[in-house]
């Protein structure tokens, strides 16, 4: 009987998704020799090589393809059973590992990590930031419990809650602020600056613009919202970003901000989760604490449970 570890099985789930020792043991919060001396451990149970070194990335032998099937299978099922344990504890606890999209991201987590924590003191948070493709792939996986993201995602396996609409506003150099607020057809004429490709802010953005979805004819890309803003000062151009980074995005850049017409471009923030975990009372009760923090909602509740534990 070859006697392999759950940490041997994470190691190489995490290699084999990855193709390089480096990002696998990034991700598995361990250090690169450490995770190299588990893998080849589990090379001399097996007594034959999973992996195929080469300089800058690994390729999998085809026993180790068919190995990471089945790793991945029974990771899945250990995950499926932990989420089973923690739903019959009544309060959530352990780790609640969430995704999160980077242009929600930056200006809710920090409040709503902090509420939880008074909601859930046993609970140790694990977010993970990332594009909505990567995030539902590792929902699918199991290796995320729930994720927040744009809706919809359409994943007849997911179960998705809206929580909030926002509206898109428009920035404009400081000096365009008298301006007449420019329409759909208007902006293609100018140059948008807008986020790179992966980002589905950047579809919905282009897709307000033109109903095609062809891409604008002065389009300029930027890694993040605080770059497209950045570049909208400098009079590079102009951009639209959500209504929930205004105030942070605004501070230090010289830019004017403008409301579009009706019907102006919105999108919806939602929670998602795989439809066969227990936990769905846990999540939608984090879904409600998620929506309060983001729409300023809970500030007078956590004054009050401070006030209260005082």
């Amino acid at each position: 009987m070859i006697n392999l570890s759950m940490k041997q099985l994470r190691y190489f789930d995490a290699l084999a998704r990855h193709k390089h020792f480096g990002r696998a043991a990034e991700d598995c919060a361990v250090t690169q020799p450490a995770l190299s001396v588990q893998i080849k451990e589990l090379e001399a149970l097996i007594g034959a090589p999973l992996v195929e070194r080469g300089p800058r990335q690994i390729h999998l032998t085809a026993l180790g393809s068919a190995f990471a099937e089945r790793a991945q299978q029974i990771l899945q099922s250990v995950r499926e059973l932990e989420d089973l344990a923690r739903s019959t504890h009544g309060p959530l606890g352990g780790q609640f590992r969430f995704g999160i999209i980077p242009t929600v991201a930056p200006y809710v987590l920090s409040n709503f990590i902090k509420t939880m924590g008074y909601r859930f003191a046993g609970l140790e948070l694990r977010p993970r930031e990332a594009k909505t493709r990567r995030l539902i792939a590792d929902l699918l996986d199991a290796r995320l419990d729930a994720a927040i993201v744009a809706l919809p995602i359409s994943e007849p396996s997911l179960e998705e809650i809206p929580l909030f609409e926002e509206e898109f506003v428009l920035l404009r150099p400081e000096e365009d602020a008298q301006r007449p607020v420019p329409n759909p057809e208007m902006l293609q004429t100018m140059r948008l600056l807008l986020l790179e490709e992966g980002h589905c802010f950047r579809d919905q953005a282009i897709s307000y613009c033109n109903s095609n979805a062809a891409l604008p004819r002065n389009l300029m890309e930027g890694s993040s919202l605080t770059t497209l803003v950045q570049m909208v000062g400098a009079g590079i151009g102009v951009t639209l970003i959500p209504e929930m980074a205004v105030r942070v995005e605004t501070r230090s850049a010289p830019v004017s901000i403008a409301h579009l017409p009706a019907p102006a471009p919105t999108r919806t923030i939602g929670m998602v989760w795989r439809r066969s975990n227990p936990l769905r009372k846990q999540f939608l009760e984090i879904a409600e604490i998620f929506k309060a923090t983001a729409t300023g909602n809970n500030e007078t509740k956590i004054n009050d449970e401070r006030e209260v534990s005082g």
